[in-house]
Order: structure tokens, then C-alpha cells, then sequence
């Protein structure tokens, strides 16, 4: 049975949706009860799912999934503790809808919601009324076959010599695992993510922290643009909080470029000696 008609204005999506200095967001407190789900691990497994679908299809998913930790007041003479959440924007909130349980009747109005709002925001329309039951089967489907078109084209993209130097023209920055595939588009570069981090090292840009072990950025390569630093946590399911990890190293696209002239230099080094040698 498709869902009846409904009013995006008052939806209990639109009730629960909070803005701060960053714009509009959901909690995933907020959001999981509406779409019936009772245990935060349950909701939780479906909110990764869908930060992996936006991570591979070129998302920054952990800015649309951002995790973050609230107090949680309690009765009696109980201390307060805190608890774990998610920050999520429209998008990462219609890809949880669309990770949920589709034999729920929540779930399918939560695409619903989330379906005509992200369309809307698209193509700047005023919000409508009430939409027909076909307008809303036909505008689910159309959004769902766009995301799983995204994702085909993650999937299927074929390496190239020079690919590496389209991709490094966008902005951001990338994890070490990502930078090494980037690099090695190139035909002249075959590089992983653990020799990435080596090269790295060996290039002066970055070193082992003697307190956890991990990898750390030296801040001259900050101060320069070439790498960065990402604040990295994970949910502790005994404890239930968010505990702290060591930053997680980025490459920039000024790292990527400096990168690949250091490694394609390197090669055509060693090429150079081979032929003198012949």
C-alpha cells in the first residue's frame, strides 16, 4: 500500500530537525524512535551502513555523519553521564532512512520526508502541501535510483595515467589509504598505503608518536598545507561514550601534487640509471 498523502510542514521529521551556527541538522536520538527503533546499537548499525554508501560516493562523511556526545540527566542522586550521537545532516538523514528497515511503516515515511525535502533543497521549489501517493512512490524511486547510480559510478571507474590529476583538482583532503590510490592512477607510480605512510616519514612530513605509537604530522607540514590532521573518535559500547583516538593523517591536493613530483622524480631517477647502466 503506498503511503497516503503528507504535509512536509508538519511532519514529526520537521518537528525534531535543529539548526545551530552550521546550519540544519537531525539527531540521531531524535530520529531513531520515529523510525522505530528501540536500541541505539540496532540504529547505530544502520547509520554506518549509510556513512560507507556516502564515503563511496565521494561524500565527506564524517561531516555529514558527525559524532558528537550530549548529557544525559538522570533521576535520584545519580551522577549525569554521556552518551554518544550523531549529528546528521538532511543528506546522511535520508541515507539512514533509506539503510532502514523497509518493512517498516517509519521507515518509509522517514523516505518519504527526507526524499521531497532534499529534492526541494535541490531545485530551489517552495515546499508543497501535500503531495499524491504516486508523486511520492515515483520521487522515493527516482532519489533511490540516484543514489545507487552514484554508487555504480564509484564502483565501475577505470583507472588512467592521468586520472590522478583530475581527482587531486577537487578540494578537501584525503586519507593517507585514499592519497596512495590517487597517486598511483598514474602508470609511473605504484604506491599502498603503508609505503605512502614510509615515504611520508622518510620525507620528513610526518613521524611515530612515542606516547600511542601512531602516526602524528609534524606542524611544518601543516603550516605549509602539504598534510593535515583529522580528530578521530569511536564508540565504546561498554562504557557507552565516545572515547578519543589518535588524529587521523590527511593528504591536501597541495600534498597530492608535491607528492607526485616526488615520487615521479624518484622513478624517472632510477630509470635514468637503468638505461645508463645499459
Amino acid at each position: 500500500m503506498l503511503p497516503e498523502p503528507i504535509d512536509a510542514n508538519t511532519s514529526p521529521f520537521d518537528q525534531i530537525r535543529r539548526t545551530d551556527e552550521y546550519g540544519e541538522y537531525w539527531s540521531g536520538r531524535d530520529l531513531m524512535p520515529l523510525l522505530d527503533y528501540q536500541r541505539w546499537e540496532d540504529f547505530k548499525k544502520i547509520t554506518e551502513r549509510a556513512k560507507k554508501a556516502a564515503r563511496n560516493s565521494g561524500h565527506d562523511a564524517e561531516a555529514a555523519f558527525a559524532g558528537i556526545t550530549e548529557d544525559v540527566t538522570t533521576s535520584g542522586n545519580t551522577p549525569n553521564r554521556v552518551r554518544g550521537n550523531f549529528r546528521l545532516t538532511r543528506y546522511a538523514a535520508y541515507l539512514v532512512a533509506m539503510n532502514g528497515d523497509p518493512n517498516k511503516p517509519e521507515v518509509a515515511a522517514a523516505q518519504t520526508y527526507f526524499a521531497v525535502k532534499t529534492r526541494e533543497a535541490e531545485v530551489g521549489a517552495p515546499p508543497r502541501a501535500a503531495l499524491t501517493p504516486r508523486e511520492i512512490a515515483e520521487l522515493v524511486i527516482r532519489e533511490a535510483d540516484r543514489a545507487d547510480a552514484a554508487e555504480a559510478q564509484v564502483a565501475v571507474l577505470e583507472p588512467d595515467a592521468a586520472a590522478w590529476r583530475v581527482l587531486a583538482s577537487a578540494t578537501g583532503d584525503y586519507s593517507v589509504e585514499d592519497a596512495a590510490k590517487l597517486l598511483s592512477r598514474d602508470s609511473r607510480v605504484t604506491i599502498g598505503k603503508i609505503r605512502l605512510f614510509q615515504f611520508l616519514n622518510t620525507e620528513g612530513l610526518i613521524y611515530r608518536h612515542k606516547g600511542d605509537g601512531c602516526w602524528h604530522v609534524y606542524q611544518s607540514a601543516i603550516d605549509t598545507g602539504r598534510l593535515a590532521e583529522r580528530a578521530q573518535s569511536h564508540w565504546n559500547p561498554k562504557t557507552e561514550e565516545w572515547q578519543v583516538d589518535a588524529p587521523q593523517v590527511r593528504v591536501t591536493v597541495k600534498g597530492l601534487q608535491h607528492l607526485h613530483q616526488r615520487l615521479t622524480t624518484v622513478v624517472d631517477v632510477e630509470r635514468a640509471k637503468a638505461t645508463a647502466r645499459s
